[in-house]
């Protein structure tokens, strides 16, 4: 029966054997400045969204989502001017 091999060995044994680095590869590596780990991305936000559930009819549904991609910061911005109008 062969050895079992122990977990995590590696597999290396030739420097030259070692993957190619490609975009790919950087591309997901990590950015640190010393210790610190430097996180990608948008910052974020001081006052971030807060998500809800909300029901809707189903035409008023279709009908906003066919507007296309950002369709939900449209009802954000129609709610915002909404409430706006009533304040005053």
């Amino acid at each position: 029966m062969p050895k079992k091999k122990p977990a995590g060995a590696s597999t290396w044994v030739d420097p030259d054997d070692a993957p190619l680095l490609t975009d790919a590869f950087f591309a997901k590596a990590e950015i640190k400045d010393g210790a610190r780990l430097i996180r990608r991305g948008r910052p974020p936000l001081p006052q971030a969204k807060r998500q809800v559930t909300l029901r809707l009819d189903p035409d008023l549904l279709e009908r906003l989502r066919a507007t296309g991609p950002g369709w939900q910061t449209r009802v954000n911005d129609a709610l915002r001017a909404w409430l706006k109008k009533q304040a005053a």
